[in-house]
């Protein structure tokens, strides 16, 4: 029987963890229960001390992402379940995991229902997170954000190295698990309302462009050809029907047809180059993975 670990990351959600605690404990009374307090500073640690967990502190807040791999390095189980301790994630919802994991996936998902997103423009963004990571994969990411996931241990932890310590790390061990062949699977779960008293600690306009940014990341993380080749092809298209025109009226070849050409040009090695960058960072940390 497969040993599991749970994985909390808290942050002033003492609230939360008295309710969803002793339920995990008692759904699950042999499994490792680790949260990890990224420099809470209400009574998360006295709560958590009520109940038979592992707790990692921070000195200081660290992020979500750096919580996790906290929890990832002193967890002991054959699989891991992230899920998030503000009470939008069900203990009873943990079973719908296994059992996908029990089929032979290396990681399954939570995907949040329509019901789910927090509100319009979050749930319009994942959707186009969504879109973005399918074409990119060639596979349908049903919830590529969703931090209520599970997943083998031992392939979790090839990874580590690679996940960033804020919010995008369940974007950036999606497409790594992608990237490297491994099953991926996604089951539909009820997400809550956030518990009265726990707020969000993403803040709109600074996160929101740092996931704009996350969707160049997917691309340049799991196939940045794939995202250059485009934007060359449209330069150098866009140079053709420019130089084409120019030739017509004025006879003569311009600076602009160059600069445009020779951005393609730029634009396409620039892919090339990070298209053997991204292979040989994921050569190197599979490489780790199987010395360790």
């Amino acid at each position: 029987m497969q040993l599991l670990s749970i994985v909390i990351p808290t942050k002033n959600e003492a609230k939360g963890l008295k309710i969803i605690l002793p339920e995990l404990r008692g759904l699950y009374p042999s499994s490792e229960i680790i949260v990890v307090n990224d420099g809470s500073t209400d009574e998360t640690n006295k709560v958590a001390e009520l109940f038979d967990v592992n707790i990692i502190n921070h000195p200081y807040s660290k992020g979500n992402g750096a919580a996790i791999k906290s929890g990832l390095r002193v967890a002991k189980g054959d699989v891991i379940v992230c899920m998030d301790a503000d009470g939008q994630h069900l203990p009873r919802d943990i079973e719908k995991l296994l059992k996908k994991i029990d089929q032979g996936f290396d990681m399954v998902v939570g995907a949040r229902n329509k019901k789910g997103q927090a509100n319009i423009g979050r749930g319009f963004a994942n959707k186009l997170y969504n879109y973005f990571a399918s074409w990119m994969v060639g596979h349908k990411v049903e919830d590529l954000t969703s931090g209520f996931r599970a997943v083998k241990s031992n392939k979790f932890r090839e990874f580590l190295t690679l996940l960033p310590n804020k919010f995008s790390y369940p974007t950036t061990i999606t497409m790594s698990f992608f990237r490297a062949g491994y099953s991926v699977g996604y089951v539909s779960v009820d997400v809550q309302s956030r518990l009265a008293g726990t707020q969000s600690h993403i803040r709109l306009w600074q996160d929101g462009i740092r996931f704009l940014l996350i969707i160049f990341k997917i691309g340049t993380l799991f196939s940045p050809l794939k995202l250059f080749f485009p934007i060359s092809l449209s330069f150098f298209i866009t140079a053709v029907f420019y130089y084409a025109y120019t030739f017509i009226e004025t006879g003569r070849f311009t600076n602009m047809s160059a600069l445009l050409f020779t951005t393609s040009v730029i634009v396409f090695l620039m892919g090339l180059i990070s298209e053997q960058i991204t292979s040989l960072i994921y050569k190197e940390t599979n490489s780790s993975s199987d010395k360790r």
